[in-house]
């Protein structure tokens, strides 16, 4: 029997019989990749690595995506569909509202955009004065992660950074080849400060609609990257399990 735990794919019966307690969000959003990924990159990342670690983790429910994010600096190219920063602060909130409502009291975010990271926080933020008896985790940058749960030399250029860079366009190779056309990968690696972050909007940075090297991105180099994010996330599901979802002086 095939495990079910996508919410938009359930009946209500095989809802009722899941015996979920836990939920993962994916949030994504809609804006140019470049020439060469599809529009709903961020999003479908978001969505295939939450639907892998609910493979792996008993009673943990994947939620439809949110396929809109806080893409207003990257819009100056076409058809970046995006919300406000208080939109998506009000729909995250929403939402992790009502799965509280119906009793679900441990929630995680799984963040596929950059825009989105602050609205995620402080949606969060507000949820949880708001129900202190929810715990609520996120990932919020896992082109980060990757990079930092990788080995040094997984990257030939910035890390393996940018939007529709090398990381990206990797991982989008593992996921979804199918969609990504590498002929026409090009992308730029934008002259920035090392530890002091200029809030650009994204035609300062590129004319091509993607930043880092696309050129040098892999099946190989996505498979790493997938393989390090979901095990990372299925090992903190399991010990959570094992603390009975305790952290902080809850433990000592």
């Amino acid at each position: 029997m095939t495990k079910k735990y996508l919410l938009a794919e359930m009946t209500r019966p095989e809802f009722e019989a899941g015996n979920f307690d836990k939920v993962i969000i994916p949030v994504g959003s809609t804006e140019n990749h470049g020439f060469h990924l599809p529009y709903f990159t961020d999003m479908k990342v978001a969505y295939e690595l939450s639907k892998m670690v609910a493979e792996r983790v008993d009673g943990l429910l994947v939620m439809p995506p949110i396929s809109y994010g806080m893409s207003s600096h990257y819009a100056y190219f076409p058809m970046t569909i995006g919300v406000s920063a208080e939109t998506l602060i009000h729909t995250l909130r929403d939402i992790m509202e009502q799965i509280i409502k119906n009793g679900i009291k441990k929630i995680f975010i799984m963040n596929g955009h950059d825009g989105n990271i602050a609205p995620i926080e402080i949606a969060a933020r507000q949820i949880k004065i708001a129900h202190k008896d929810v715990v609520i985790a996120t990932l919020p940058a896992w082109w980060i992660t990757a990079g930092e749960l990788l080995p040094p030399d997984t990257f030939e250029v910035w890390n393996g950074l940018g939007h529709a860079g090398e990381g990206e366009t990797s991982i989008a190779l593992a996921l979804y080849p199918e969609l990504v056309d590498m002929s026409k990968a090009k992308g730029i690696v934008p002259p920035l400060p090392d530890k002091v972050e200029i809030k650009w909007t994204f035609d300062e940075l590129t004319n091509t609609g993607a930043t880092g090297d696309p050129t040098k991105a892999t099946k190989e180099k996505g498979e790493k990257m997938v393989k390090v994010l979901v095990d990372l996330l299925v090992d903190f599901f399991n010990d959570m399990e094992k603390k009975d979802w305790k952290y902080g002086l809850k433990l000592l």
